[in-house]
């Protein structure tokens, strides 16, 4: 009996082994490339190693997306001891501008049919807080007769981009002619075009199919050869976790843009309306969570300023008169830094022109016409109330000297002054306590 339950376990325990070998784990890279992409892209690559995962697929279907992001995602794969995959799929799907970059840097490039990859020209290669890149290539000479705002700026680009191309042609052994002509022409290849030309290893129609061919295939990870054996192996799918989908809201342009402009209307309302405390507390949480996600964005700064400019002068404009011009000037101001605040050219991480439009007119609304009103509420004189019988004067219907009666607003009231008082003389009322009134003789109460 214990030896058959040793010769189970010596069975069990290869198994086993085996059955952590035979796993691949597929990523989906799908949509504009961003800081939620590299977050998800980071943490699955970790996982994978401590699973023992023994091939990463990315599955790409994207129109492109920021360049930190994707030299980030780069860097993974380069460094990952894992072999990595990049599949280019479904049919109808593409690989341009940073997911050629991706394809380029994986140890296996893949397509599916009637897929598309390449036009992987620079539209915006800086950081947080740089402009875009000025449009025409060359100071002079350019094929359309501009000059740029800076001088070989996007000639530095490019060429950069082409270099950074190339050296993962190079290392990969694939075309690098092609590849600087994605680059500097925004060249396009179909799945068949891009085998044909060594640009991708093989052409698969799902997944199944390509862990079939990749099967036997040699790859060479970290300086070392790698023969893959993919035959019967589990492909393990790997969603985005809470976090990257969060990362993912919040790093939207237009979210970051509402959760700007909330917040700055939160704190503006509690600074005109000390202890109402919700608009406050709201608007400082969504202007924080606004300031983290222009962290991670290529925003421009200038136009921030401008955004933050057009708010002041239409705030301006509702407590000096200026016949509108500070408010014409603020929305203008507020619509161009708008514009200007995420303007990289880039699908997906750009500002709806409704969003833009809508929230100027309702700033506008807000502040000059909502904030004037409020004002002119407050200086009106109150019109009710005992507020409103200190405005006008009471008549001593007797002689007193400490309390008597008067008349205000045709009425008989109880009255108390600290002066004495002639019949017929016109009073102030200083106070109003129940159906009592203080009064002091006009042109006498600053005394």
């Amino acid at each position: 009996m214990l030896r058959r339950w040793f010769a189970l376990l010596f069975l069990w325990l290869p198994l086993t082994i085996l059955a952590a070998q035979k796993t691949a784990l597929q990523l989906d890279i799908e949509g504009p490339i961003g800081p939620a992409t590299t977050d998800y892209v980071k943490r699955s690559f970790a996982y994978a190693i401590d699973s023992g995962v023994r091939l990463i697929i990315l599955r790409i279907d994207t129109p492109g997306g920021l360049d930190a992001a994707m030299r980030e995602i780069i860097k993974q794969i380069i460094a990952s001891p894992i072999p990595v995959v990049a599949y280019v799929a479904p049919s109808g799907a593409r690989a341009a501008s940073a997911g050629t970059y991706i394809v380029y840097a994986s140890h296996v490039a893949a397509m599916a049919p009637a897929t598309s990859i390449g036009a992987a020209t620079p539209v915006q290669l800086g950081g947080p807080g740089t402009a875009p890149p000025p449009e025409g290539g060359k100071d002079k000479g350019t094929s359309d007769g501009r000059k740029n705002a800076e001088p070989g700026m996007r000639e530095k680009m490019i060429n950069d981009a082409v270099a950074y191309i190339k050296g993962l042609a190079r290392m990969r052994g694939r075309n690098a002619e092609w590849a600087e002509k994605a680059v500097r022409q925004a060249a396009t290849l179909t799945a068949e075009e891009a085998l044909k030309r060594n640009v991708i290893d093989l052409i698969a129609t799902d997944e199944g199919d390509l862990l079939r061919r990749l099967d036997g295939r040699k790859v060479e990870v970290l300086g070392r050869e790698v023969v893959l054996e993919t035959r019967g192996m589990i492909l393990e799918r790997l969603e985005p976790d809470w976090r990257s989908r969060l990362l993912s809201v919040l790093t939207d342009p237009n979210i970051a843009y509402i959760l700007m402009l909330l917040g700055i209307y939160g704190l503006l309302f509690e600074f005109s309306n000390p202890g109402a405390v919700v608009p406050g507390v709201l608007g400082s949480i969504c202007l924080l969570l606004a300031l983290f996600a222009f962290q991670v964005l290529p925003i421009n700064y200038a136009g921030l300023a401008l955004i933050l400019l057009g708010l002041a002068l239409m705030v301006a404009e509702a407590f000096v008169p200026s016949f509108g011009i500070l408010g014409i000037g603020g929305v203008a101001a507020f619509t161009l830094g708008s514009i200007l605040l995420t303007d990289i050219g880039v699908p997906g991480f750009e500002i709806h022109p409704e969003l833009i439009v809508g929230f100027a007119i309702a700033s506008a609304l807000l502040f000059i016409l909502g904030l004037g009103m409020i004002l002119q509420a407050r200086r009106r004189p109150a019109l009710t109330g005992s507020e409103e019988l200190r405005l006008h004067p009471a008549v001593a219907l007797e002689d007193f000297e400490r309390e008597g009666w008067v008349r205000l607003q045709g009425e008989r009231w109880h009255a108390v002054s600290d002066r004495p008082v002639r019949k017929g003389q016109r009073l102030k009322v200083t106070a109003v306590e129940g159906l009592t009134v203080h009064v002091t003789p006009l042109g006498e109460e600053s005394a």
